[in-house]
C-alpha cells in the first residue's frame, strides 16, 4: 500500500467521519475539513468553509505544510434544504447550490493544481441516489448530485492523461443519525422501496470510497458507483 495525503471535506461526522476514519485505518495521512468540531483521532482538522474561497486557501496551505499536497479528494461536505418546489424560495434553492456544487468546484479547483504537478490524483465527489433517481421536495439537492457526474466525467476528460481518476460514489439511505429520527412508519416505508431491505453503514459508503481511491481501481474514472442496496437500480 502507498500512503496518501488524503482529504475529506466534511469530515466531522456522517458519511465524511467514516471515510477519514477508513483511510486512517488502511494507514494514509489524513485531513478533514469542518466547520465545527472535529473529525475523528488521529486526522488533521482544519476550520474552513467550502463556500469560501479563502478560507480553502488558508486550508490547503496548512495541510500541504503539515502533511503535504492533497492527493486523494474526497468531496464529501454538503447540505440540505428540503421542500417541494411550489414552497422553495430562491436562497433555499441558492445555498444548496452555492454549498454542494459551487463548493465542490472550489476544492476542486485548488485540490488538482497539487495532483497536476505530482501526476497523481484520485477524486471522489460524494453524490446521491436522488442525482439520478430524483426525489419530491429536493429539486435544489437532486441538481447538485446529477451534476457531479458531469464535472466527473469532464475531470477525466481534462486530466485523464496526467494520472488523475475522478468518479462519483452515489449512497443512498443510509443508517446515520438523520434517519434514525424519522419516525419507524417513515423508516419502514423506506425499507420496502430498497431491495435490500435495509439502510446501508456508513462504514459500507467509506470502503467503496477507499478502493476508488487504490490502486486496484487506477483504470476506473467517470463512473458513478451505486451504494444503494438496489433503489437506483442503474439511473
Amino acid at each position: 500500500m502507498t500512503e496518501r495525503v488524503v482529504l475529506v471535506t466534511g469530515g466531522n461526522r456522517g458519511i465524511g467521519r467514516s471515510i477519514a476514519e477508513e483511510f486512517l485505518k488502511q494507514g494514509h495521512k489524513v485531513a478533514v475539513t469542518v466547520r465545527s468540531g472535529e473529525g475523528p483521532a488521529g486526522a488533521l482538522s482544519v476550520k474552513a468553509d467550502v463556500t469560501d474561497a479563502a478560507s480553502l486557501d488558508a486550508a490547503f496551505a496548512e495541510i500541504e505544510e503539515k502533511l503535504g499536497p492533497v492527493e486523494i479528494l474526497v468531496a464529501n461536505a454538503g447540505i440540505t434544504r428540503d421542500t417541494l418546489l411550489m414552497r422553495m424560495t430562491d436562497e433555499q434553492f441558492e445555498e444548496v447550490v452555492n454549498t454542494n456544487l459551487n463548493g465542490v468546484f472550489r476544492v476542486l479547483r485548488r485540490a488538482t493544481m497539487g495532483m497536476i504537478k505530482k501526476k497523481y490524483g484520485r477524486v471522489i465527489l460524494i453524490g446521491s441516489v436522488v442525482g439520478l433517481l430524483g426525489s419530491a421536495g429536493q429539486v435544489n439537492y437532486s441538481a447538485t448530485k446529477s451534476a457531479l457526474v458531469g464535472m466527473a466525467r469532464s475531470i477525466t476528460r481534462e486530466l485523464g492523461g496526467r494520472n488523475i481518476t475522478a468518479n462519483v460514489v452515489a449512497p443512498g439511505f443510509i443508517d446515520t443519525d438523520m434517519t434514525a429520527a424519522l419516525p419507524e412508519e417513515a423508516q419502514a416505508d423506506y425499507k420496502k422501496r430498497i431491495p435490500a431491505g435495509r439502510f446501508a453503514s456508513p462504514e459500507e459508503v467509506a470502503r467503496v470510497v477507499t478502493w476508488l481511491a487504490s490502486d486496484d481501481a487506477s483504470y476506473i474514472s467517470g463512473a458513478v458507483i451505486p451504494v444503494d442496496g438496489g433503489l437506483g437500480m442503474g439511473h
